[in-house]
This record gives structure tokens, C-alpha cells and sequence, in this order.
């Protein structure tokens, strides 16, 4: 009965191990794999190489073992049947009808997915009910879907595998992870580089054979279905496995060589795409082009007056003790905005306050997701490869600039609509000193709309208004970083704010609404008695997409940010090329702090600004200079863009639009430059010299 029934796991596990050591093979023979291997080192790879496969298997089986578990056919005897199919039919119409539900508030094609998947487990569902004599042939075409996918999961598996290896000579690390993020683009590339059409047919077309084959042996095993007592033996007994193979895993993962080819082919590609996926980071000492560690940080410390890592900022003026509003707006594209060309008028209060405040022009986000303009605004550095240090296990007790205002006896706290454990805030900034309002410090009557993001920016600045009102009759000053949530797909937000309901779900009402909170926000902060004493920061953390022509296309990153303080900061704009991490350390000198730093941003109103910006995506890193837009990515590569502004009819601080022109000599200089500062930087982050 029992070795019978675990027949389709047999054959599975069969087919996956033969695939994988075929895959182990090629990469041993591969052109890039250019190490040697004795007889026991090729023998210990492969016996390493199985074990790590027979419990990846295990692990991976899973879902099939979860899809034997639910046979049965005492489901559809009544009144359980019946009972089963309302229930799947009562969640198909809450996705479908409520307009606000859960699957909905994600956005994307979240909900139609679901819909797809509830619809066809109705169907199929409400076939064998109401067909029992054809109940077995249904049966059968949904195990055959099942085997399909798991075969085809393995086939497709080994292909990626192979590829990756053919560019990189590695297994998978967080670029593969990448891949998976930036999914235009990287089936872009691939149908580009790649024969798709052929490859893709052959692997549908072997896919199909192994799986008629394994079905064919197998299918009589659901003819006889196993009762509730043997189920559990079979689950009990899987479940034993799985714990056995994930123990074994973290010993068989951790087995070192000093060769890495031959770490590389032992390993198995899931657990190496699961530990990039959690870890984040991308070493790039592995990756990216380099020079010598001590030419690399003289270069970038060169900018500085004092050329330190650990450097004395000293004012000549007596520090100001103003309390300081950070609001990083969440997707604000400077092409949103009317001073940027936009006609639509969606920003409405933000270009009239633009006019009274000191406003950068041009300026450039870091890069793409709100974690890395947090990182750019808490810790002023220049971004680097894989995740933000946000998300990052090695996350606290860095320098930033709630260290420096708290070591000048400010109150400091991260302000922020939805729940904060998202992304991993809540432990950066706890874990940084901050103290956190989010979601979790809302009454239920002071929230008018909220969505899988957070609560409405209205209401987040309503409780804005609160906790500062309370700071101030502390008499500290305070620092607060208030982050937006709700220009963010789904775009919902209360109806009857403007002329854009928020059940149309536009990116145009998510920016105007956001607008909108930010004017309520104002109105109400002026009523305060500490409105006169209090420096706003009004900066987006990234642009709302980024894609485009080229890997690092500079409209996808150029973003607003002025500086606003009634009767302090007078009005004027500052139109020389500057980073995202430049803003606070700017912001500082307004203030004539006098603290020891250790940003690598710059004081843009300082004599000895070096104009320059930083862009990346989680593995491209760029570098804006002297008409120059330089890109460093795995695996060393090198490209140098010239930068020439199109001609439009805005003023040339407005315009965003730049022609890329790929150069085949590069400016070395500036190339140099690129690698010093990514360099240092993850270097320094390495070794811990950017903690306090």
C-alpha cells in the first residue's frame, strides 16, 4: 500500500536528481569554469552535490504531498460538498464585487489571479461534484496538470541554472533575484539574446514526454485512494523527512572548498536563490570592477575639505535649535509637478510652495524603492549593489541623521501610515533611535480611509499635528521623518477630496490627493505655536517608474525637493547637479551644526561642492559627473554615457529629458571616480566604519 503511493514522489525525484546531475556535468566541463578537479574533489562535489538535491526535493515536494492530503472523495458526499462549493463560490464574488477587498488594495493583477484561481477551482470542483461517474477522468487531468508543472519547474529550473552560470559562473545570488524584480526588463534582454521561440518549444515538448511518462506509470494510484488513518502515516512520515532534510540542508549548505567552482557545482540552486532572497546584499568586492582599496578611498575622500572619513563640520554661526519636518513623498516624480512641464495641474499646493521655499532643481533620487530613498535621507551614502541597508540584517547603530540631531538634544521619530515591520522599517529606525508612529498608534476613529498601505495621508498628518503639538511642550525640539503612503498603486483613497475619485484608482488622484493632504497638513501646522521655529523638508523618495531605453535612464530618477521655513529660508533656486544624499547634510548647514560626520554627502551651499548624483538599480550603479552618466554592473562591466540636455521649451533647470549616447572610449577619470565612490562605500559598510 505505502511504498505504492509514494510512487509519483519516486519518479519526480528520479527525474530531478538525473536532471541535476546532468546539470553538474556541464558546468564542470563549462569553458568559464576554468579550475582544475582531482578525483576526490569531483567526488566529494558529487556526493554533495545528491545529498543537497535529495533534500531540496524533499523540501520542494511539499505542495504535492499538500495535493495527495486533499483527495478524497467523501467531500462530495452531501452535505459537505455543498457546503465547500458555496463557500468557494462566496469567496469568488467578494473578490469580484467588493471594491475595496483585500486582494484588490495590492493592486496589480493580484486580484485577477485570485479570481482566475477561485474560478477554476470552482469549475472543476462543481464537475466532480455534480459528475460523479466522470469523476476519475477529471481527477486525472488535474494530476497530469500537477505533474506538468513540478516537471516543468525542473526543466525550466536546469535551463535558468544554465544560463546564469553561462554569464556568471555562479549558481544563483541576488541578481537572480533581480531578474525576478525587473521582469520587463530581463525578458526583454533574454528575448534579444536568446533563440526563444525553439528553446522555449523544446523545453515544452520534453516537459510533456517526461510527464506523460511518470503519469502513465502512476495514474492507477488515484484510483484507490488512501484512507484517513494511512493519510496521516504518509503525512506524519513526510513531515519527519522534511524536518530531517531541512536540519541536513544547514550542514551540507555550509560545506567550504578553496575552490569555488567546485562549491558552486556541489551547491543547489533553490537554497542559493533563498539565501539571496533573504540576505539582500550583493558582494561586490566579487561583482564589480575595482582598484587598489587605498587609491579608491584618497579618490573619493579628495571632495572634502578635511579628506577624512571622520571629519569635523564646524560652523562660524551659532547653531540654530529649529525643529526640523522631513517628508519624503512617496513616487514623486519631478515630471508630476508644473515647474517640471506638467500640465495637468496635480500638484497644485507643491509648485506654490516651491515658489517660497529653497528648491533644488536638480536633484537625483538614488533609486527605486522607498527603502533607498529612507536609506539616502537616514544615512546620506551612496547606494550599493543588492537591497538598502534598511532591509539588511546588519541594519543598526549606523550614523545618521537622527544620531545628530538627537546628540543635539532633539526628539526624533520616523512617522508613517501603514504598519512599519513593512520592509523592515520599523527595525532600522528603532534599532537607529527613532522612535516610530504607525499604524499601530491610531485609534479607530482617526482613520477616515485606510488600504493595504496604511492609513490616508490625511489622517497621517492629522496624527502628525498631534505628536508634534505634544514634542513641542516637552521644550525639546524635535526631528520627525514623516514617509507618505498614498500615491501608491492602488490609488485609493476617500472620495470628495478632488476633482479625481479615488475608486477611478489613477496614478494622477494618488499624486493630487497626496498634494491635497500635504496643503491640510500646512494649514493645520500653521495654527501651532511651533510653526515660526520649524524647518520643513519636502523631498520624493523615488520616481513613480524606471523604466526606460537605457539601464539607468535620468528622467526615471530626477525628483523634487525644497526646503520651506516661514520668515527663515528665503526663496530661491539652486539648480546645480546634486544627490538625494546631499539634501539632510545640507539641510545641517542651514541649521550651522557643528558635529563630527561621517555622510558622504555634501553641504551643496559649501564652497568645495563637487556637483554630482548616484543612481542604481539593485545591481546597476550609477554615476552622474561632468556631462557623464557612468554605469558599473556584474560581472566588471563598464559603460560611459555622454549626457546632452533635449531641447524643450522649459528653462534648462526644469528640463529632465537627457539623449544617452553610449561612448566607446570612456572618460577614465570619471570612470575612476564611479568605482572609488561604490568602492569606499562598500567597503566601509563592510567593515562597520559607517556605525556610530
Amino acid at each position: 500500500m505505502y511504498p505504492q503511493k509514494i510512487k509519483p514522489f519516486l519518479y519526480l525525484g528520479y527525474f530531478y536528481l538525473i536532471v541535476s546531475l546532468i546539470v553538474r556535468v556541464v558546468f564542470f566541463f563549462h569553458p568559464i569554469t576554468t579550475a582544475s578537479f582531482g578525483f576526490f574533489e569531483v567526488l566529494k562535489v558529487l556526493v554533495v552535490g545528491l545529498a543537497n538535491d535529495i533534500f531540496v526535493f524533499i523540501l520542494a515536494s511539499s505542495f504535492l504531498a499538500l495535493y495527495f492530503l486533499f483527495l478524497s472523495d467523501s467531500k462530495y458526499k452531501k452535505p459537505y460538498g455543498q457546503i465547500i462549493l458555496g463557500a468557494l463560490l462566496l469567496l469568488f464574488f467578494y473578490i469580484l464585487l467588493i471594491p475595496n477587498n483585500i486582494f484588490k488594495q495590492y493592486g496589480g493583477s493580484i486580484a485577477e489571479i485570485a479570481l482566475a484561481f477561485i474560478g477554476l477551482k470552482i469549475i472543476f470542483f462543481a464537475l466532480m461534484l455534480f459528475l460523479p461517474s466522470q469523476r476519475i477522468k477529471i481527477r486525472n487531468v488535474l494530476y497530469f496538470i500537477t505533474l506538468f508543472l513540478y516537471v516543468l519547474l525542473i526543466v525550466f529550473n536546469a535551463v535558468s541554472e544554465y544560463f546564469f552560470y553561462n554569464e556568471f559562473g555562479l549558481r544563483y545570488n541576488f541578481i537572480a533575484v533581480d531578474y525576478l524584480i525587473y521582469t520587463n526588463e530581463v525578458i526583454g534582454n533574454i528575448m534579444e539574446s536568446y533563440p526563444v521561440v525553439p528553446l522555449f518549444l523544446i523545453i515544452f515538448a520534453i516537459t510533456s514526454a517526461i510527464t506523460w511518462f511518470i503519469y502513465k506509470k502512476t495514474k492507477n494510484e488515484l484510483k484507490d485512494l488512501p484512507n484517513f488513518k494511512q493519510k496521516l502515516i504518509l503525512l506524519g512520515s513526510f513531515i519527519l523527512l522534511a524536518g530531517i532534510s531541512l536540519i541536513c540542508l544547514t550542514f551540507t549548505t555550509q560545506i567550504r572548498s578553496s575552490n569555488v567552482f567546485a562549491e558552486e557545482i556541489e551547491a543547489n540552486g533553490f537554497p542559493k536563490f533563498y539565501w539571496a532572497f533573504t540576505h539582500n546584499e550583493l558582494d561586490y568586492f566579487q561583482f564589480y570592477p575595482q582598484i587598489d582599496q587605498k587609491k579608491a578611498e584618497s579618490n573619493f575622500l579628495s571632495q572634502y575639505s578635511e579628506p577624512n572619513l571622520t571629519r569635523k563640520i564646524i560652523s562660524e554661526q551659532p547653531e540654530l535649535k529649529k525643529n526640523v519636518v522631513l517628508i519624503s513623498i512617496e513616487s514623486l516624480s519631478a515630471e508630476f509637478m508644473q515647474h517640471y512641464g506638467n500640465e495637468q495641474k496635480i500638484t497644485p499646493f507643491l509648485d506654490s510652495l516651491a515658489d517660497r521655499s529653497m528648491m533644488f532643481t536638480n536633484l537625483y533620487a538614488t533609486g527605486n524603492r522607498t527603502v533607498r530613498g529612507l536609506e539616502a535621507l537616514t544615512l546620506c551614502i551612496p547606494p550599493t549593489a543588492g537591497e538598502s541597508i534598511i532591509k539588511r540584517e546588519n541594519n543598526k547603530n549606523k550614523f545618521t541623521t537622527g544620531s545628530i540631531f538627537k546628540s543635539k538634544g532633539y526628539d526624533v521619530r520616523f512617522l508613517y501610515g501603514g504598519y512599519s515591520y513593512f520592509d523592515n522599517m520599523q527595525d532600522f529606525f528603532a534599532g537607529n533611535g527613532y522612535g516610530i508612529v504607525d499604524r499601530n498608534n491610531f485609534k479607530p476613529e482617526e482613520i477616515t480611509f485606510a488600504n493595504v498601505w496604511g492609513v490616508a495621508d490625511e489622517d497621517m498628518a492629522r496624527k502628525a499635528i498631534q505628536v508634534m503639538n505634544a514634542e513641542s511642550k516637552s521644550g525639546k525640539p524635535f526631528f520627525n521623518h514623516w514617509m507618505t503612503v498614498s500615491n501608491h498603486r492602488p490609488f485609493t483613497y476617500p472620495n470628495g477630496r478632488i476633482d479625481i475619485p479615488g475608486d477611478v484608482k489613477s496614478r494622477e488622484g494618488g499624486v493630487k490627493y497626496t498634494d491635497y493632504s500635504l496643503r491640510l497638513f500646512f494649514n493645520m501646522a500653521k495654527k501651532q505655536e511651533w510653526y515660526k521655529n520649524t524647518v520643513f523638508v519636502i523631498v520624493a523618495d523615488h520616481c513613480a517608474s524606471s523604466a526606460g531605453s537605457t539601464e539607468l535612464p535620468m528622467d526615471k530618477y530626477r525628483i523634487p525637493a525644497m526646503v520651506f521655513s516661514d520668515g527663515f529660508i528665503q526663496p530661491q533656486k539652486f539648480d546645480k547637479l546634486m544627490s538625494q544624499i546631499d539634501l539632510m547634510p545640507t539641510v545641517l548647514g542651514l541649521l550651522n551644526f557643528s558635529y563630527q560626520s561621517k555622510f558622504l554627502g555634501q553641504d551643496v551651499l559649501k564652497n568645495g561642492f563637487q556637483p554630482k548624483a548616484y543612481v542604481a538599480t539593485y545591481q546597476d550603479l550609477g554615476f552622474i559627473k561632468d556631462g557623464y552618466l557612468t554605469v558599473i554592473s556584474p560581472v566588471k562591466k563598464i559603460k560611459q554615457y555622454s549626457l546632452s540636455l533635449k531641447q524643450e521649451k522649459l528653462a534648462p533647470e526644469f528640463s529632465i529629458y537627457y539623449d544617452e549616447k553610449l561612448l566607446k572610449e570612456t572618460n577614465q577619470k570619471v570612470v575612476d571616480d564611479a568605482i572609488s565612490a561604490y568602492q569606499s562605500t562598500s567597503y566601509w559598510l563592510k567593515t562597520n566604519q559607517l556605525n556610530r
